[in-house]
């Protein structure tokens, strides 16, 4: 099983950016974490991360034959980008979108994500742990499905 992370614009500043909404840990570290926690569950992984809208497409199209499933934090894009949510449709790859921060919790405009209706599930609120609840909870998930067919 291959899950594909992907994390949109500013997340490269992990650690460093608004450490009271996103906290001191860095991409690199937080990527480490979902190598050790793939392993102990048995599911391949790998990692992207952009600022630039299409560079996230291209690599959601990269994933389609590749990916059993995606986890998807697109920063801001999650408010904004029709392309991308297009894009993760169009692939029809199993996708649990997550944030690092309460989006629901915070400014008006964050509450709203144009991917939320086309992902299994949504994580959000719990900082790191939000990309090691949505790996281990896709794991099952695309566990359950392959066992269906």
């Amino acid at each position: 099983m291959r899950i594909h992370i992907l994390n949109g614009p500013n997340l490269n500043l992990l650690g460093s950016r608004e450490v009271e909404i996103y906290g001191r840990q860095t991409l690199e570290a937080l990527n480490a974490h979902l190598r050790t926690v793939a392993e102990e569950i048995g599911v391949e992984i790998d990692f992207f991360q952009s600022n630039h809208e299409g560079a996230l497409i291209d690599s959601v199209h990269a994933a389609r034959g590749k990916a059993d499933g995606l986890i998807v934090n697109a920063g801001a894009l999650t408010h904004t980008s029709i392309a991308l949510r297009d894009a993760i449709s169009a692939v029809q790859i199993p996708t649990v979108e997550v944030h690092l921060s309460n989006i629901h919790a915070r400014e008006e405009f964050r509450r709203h994500s144009v991917l939320a209706p086309i992902c299994l599930g949504q994580i959000s609120g719990f900082g790191p742990r939000s990309y090691e609840l949505a790996l281990r909870a896709l794991a099952v998930e695309l566990g359950e499905m392959q066992s269906e067919d």
